[in-house]
């Protein structure tokens, strides 16, 4: 059994990784739930690979959501373009509510996983590889007249 803290950061990937994958079902709900559970293995390794604290862990997944959030809008328009030569009056209200609603929230969710990536501990810089500590410039000696 794992210790407790990797099963928290496994809990909050799989939290991370639900978030991320109910937002591309809302975005392509006409796709194949085989498609849905691909992107969702595809987000979870990345995040079990790249995230080594749960601050990253939700700054990615928010990030991703982020650009899901963005992209909503733009494929509404795409799929209602391609069904009909011009769009009808209701088609054209579900875009203008779709665009405000889908740049307000990617701008939300981006700005979020940005504060976000900004809170993240700084990793150290690597040690030297030099032993003893390099002796002190020391400062030219005037002589005394």
């Amino acid at each position: 059994m794992p210790p407790p803290a990797q099963r928290i950061l496994l809990l909050n990937i799989g939290l991370g990784t639900l978030v991320v994958a109910v937002g591309f079902w809302l975005l392509w709900g006409t796709f194949s739930p085989w498609l849905v559970v691909l992107w969702a293995l595809l987000v979870a390794a990345f995040l079990h690979w790249k995230c080594r604290t749960i601050t990253e862990i939700w700054a990615w997944s928010t990030l991703l959501l982020g650009l899901e959030s963005f992209a909503w809008p733009l494929q509404l328009m795409i799929q209602l373009k391609s069904a009909a030569a011009g769009p009808s009056d209701e088609e054209m209200g579900t875009i203008l509510s779709a665009v405000v609603l889908g740049l307000f929230s990617s701008v939300f969710w981006m700005s979020f996983s940005y504060g976000l990536f900004k809170r993240k501990p700084e990793t150290p810089p690597p040690p030297t590889l030099s032993s003893t500590p390099a002796p002190p410039a020391q400062p030219p000696r005037r002589k005394k007249r």
